[in-house]
């Protein structure tokens, strides 16, 4: 009975995890869990879990502690379907439906890979897979309400068996209609995770299989955008309006089976050597389908081609490394070498005329990769990384991404980046089937897009305020004109961004703008983009309920200029260039009220999103023939249990 007494007291002890707001993994302190009975009166020792004892890494970095803080960034991220802050995208009309990129950003997942732009929002690349560290089982439940019917929800849990082992399932699974007709957004990914390391702590080992569907029916857009602008009250139901296809739907799976592991065969601090091997296997496939020809994209039948209605793309990426790892606290130094098998193909053959097209392009590739890690005096990090293959189908890769970070100042920050890749175009660019004869292409033999990035940020104790900047070069810049036939360009496209962010308070009010310009220096026609982004939220934020919870209500504004945007094409799931009959979006204010609370370890988040629209007609767009959602009431829910 004593025992039985000691084990519901523990039971009940590891309930009460305290939440602390510390999240920087550099300060995490030593201890892990309060000892509350040291066993004076017995020889069981009973201990009160803390929130240094619930962590979480992704591979080969620093321990993370779960992050239960109610900060003001909080409510731009899990506002979000994917659970990101999306500033610099504006989202479709559905969730699950992706988002324009306003923005440009290097997406490192697209290398020697198939991802449509659109799909690539929910992806978790290899370093955005967590592998914990906890005491006692641990649940997380992040739930959205969706668009007319549906809902997402994405739940995890994870356990340690014992000190040296723990494994992860976390699941994702949205379905929501949508406000216009054929607009239907079905979204799943499972991911099963593990991590162990031995008692000596010479071998660790990493795990992980990804399964992930996003999947949406595919609608083109509004037919007449008048019958939107013009007002008419019958068309306030989104459903009445026409849109440009009915029988067409897109699907994109991906698939990826990871394993990392290394070994240190010296224990003595004087060889702090270890072996690395890591190993995966990612398949991604893309999919068009419908059910009969849509007569919005052909006007004769010499317009189609002897193709299955029903187009499939995919790739396959088998990749091997093994390295040699110097390992201490403030230098690291790996290098090694690579072996991978890359193939992209076509579910059917090319017809004619495209027959002399190939099916599959494979090859073998070998490459070098290495990794350094300086940290002096906790003050400065040098953080590089480089890659290299080559083969005989798809050239060569190189990428070096160096990320300087120091603080030259007691709270002052500085972050410089020199970024260099020089890689094959998205292999969703090199090809395409399609019954529709404008549809298909195959680019041979297309010269490396090349890519330099420089920039950083300054993080100022003023205000907890922001600078950044970035500088993009882009070399035979690799895009689909308006005929949606992909094309590289003869000079470089050059990007210049800047802007900054800012918190200013008085008392419990708080202002945060974060504000973006930007502009294409070189070959403006060939990337449209606003020459401003920004965002501004006023909120208030204080504790309430005899300081059980905490409240932050406000309101955000969402802004950027007038552009000629890239129009979206639904067979490819990727943007083209605007055509001669296109038109301009933006300059339009997208406002949302919202009223945020925390209840110990619960969030809920509460909008009102396009509120502007209840008393001013909507006129906002994603993309052109795709309006902005109208007002629609969000709500996200994010509850950690430390059972």
């Amino acid at each position: 009975m004593k025992y039985l007494l000691l084990c519901l007291m523990v039971f009940c002890s590891t309930i009460q995890a305290q939440v602390i707001s510390k999240t920087d993994s550099n300060r995490i302190k030593p201890q892990d869990t309060l000892i509350i009975d040291s066993g004076q009166r017995d020889s069981l020792k009973i201990f009160k879990p803390t929130i240094y004892d619930y962590q979480y890494q992704t591979r080969f970095s620093e321990k993370k502690i779960f992050d239960t803080d109610f900060t003001q960034d909080k409510t731009f991220i899990f506002s979000q379907y994917n659970n990101r802050d999306n500033f610099g995208n504006i989202q479709f009309a559905n969730i699950g439906s992706g988002f324009n990129p306003m923005v440009y950003q290097v997406n490192t997942e697209q290398n020697l890979s198939l991802l449509p732009a659109r799909k690539s929002h929910f992806i978790p690349g290899i370093d955005d897979i967590k592998y914990y560290d906890v005491k006692t089982p641990t649940t997380a439940f992040i739930y959205h309400n969706s668009v007319s019917s549906g809902a997402a929800l994405q739940s995890t849990y994870t356990q340690n068996i014992g000190k040296n082992f723990n494994f992860a399932v976390e699941y994702m699974g949205l379905r929501s209609l949508g406000f216009y007709l054929h607009d239907l957004a079905s979204n799943n990914n499972i991911i099963f995770s593990g991590h162990f390391k031995s008692k000596n702590s010479k071998y660790e080992a990493f795990a992980h299989y990804l399964h992930s569907n996003v999947n949406n029916e595919e609608n083109g857009g509004i037919s007449d955008v008048s019958l939107f602008l013009g007002g008419n009250s019958n068309f306030n139901t989104r459903l009445n309006l026409p849109v440009n296809l009915q029988f067409s739907d897109s699907r994109f799976g991906y698939r990826r089976y990871y394993f990392s592991h290394e070994f240190r065969p010296f224990s003595s601090e004087k060889f702090p050597f270890k072996i690395r091997h890591t190993i995966f296997h990612q398949g991604n496939k893309y999919y068009y389908n419908q059910s009969q020809p849509e007569p919005y994209f052909f006007s004769v039948p010499e317009d189609l081609v002897d193709y299955p209605l029903s187009s499939k793309k995919y790739s396959e990426n088998l990749s091997n490394t093994i390295s040699v790892l110097f390992d201490r606290k403030n230098f690291k130094l790996d290098a090694g070498v690579r072996h991978q098998v890359i193939k992209l193909g076509i579910g059917a053959p090319f017809a004619e005329p495209f027959a002399g097209f190939p099916q599959e392009l494979s090859e073998n590739r070998i490459g070098a990769v290495g990794n350094l890690l300086i940290k002096l005096w906790d003050k400065v990090q040098l953080n590089s990384n480089l890659e290299f293959s080559n083969g005989n189908e798809f050239g060569s890769f190189l990428r070096s991404q160096n990320l300087m970070k120091f603080e030259p100042i007691k709270d002052y920050f500085v972050n410089a980046k020199v970024n260099f890749q020089t890689a094959s175009p998205s292999f969703n660019l090199l090809m395409n089937p399609s019954v529709y004869r404008k549809f298909n292409f195959f680019l041979d033999r297309p010269k490396n897009e090349t890519i330099t990035e420089i920039g950083g940020d300054v993080h100022l104790k003023w205000f907890r305020s922001l600078i950044f900047a970035n500088y993009f070069r882009i070399d035979h810049y690799t895009y689909l004109d308006s005929n949606t036939q992909p094309q590289q360009s003869g000079s470089s496209l050059n990007i210049s961004q800047i802007g900054g962010e800012a918190t200013f308070s008085y008392g419990k009010f708080h202002l945060n703008p974060r504000v973006l310009f930007q502009s294409a220096l070189t070959n403006k026609e060939l990337y449209p983009m606003p020459n401003f982004v920004g965002r501004f939220n006023f909120f208030y934020q204080t504790k309430a309920f005899k300081e059980v919870a905490e409240i932050q209500t406000g309101i955000k504004i969402y802004y950027f200029t007038k552009f000629a945007s890239r129009e979206f094409s639904p067979i490819l799931n990727e943007f083209i260039l605007p055509g001669s009959n296109s038109y301009s979006i933006g300059g339009e204010p997208i406002g949302d009220v919202y009223f945020n609370l925390k209840v110990k370890r619960m969030f809920f988040f509460i909008e009102a999103q396009h509120l502007n629209t209840t008393f001013m007609q909507n006129k906002s767009f994603t993309a052109p023939n795709y309006p902005l959602y109208d007002f629609r009431f969000n709500l996200g829910i994010v509850w950690y249990l430390f059972s």
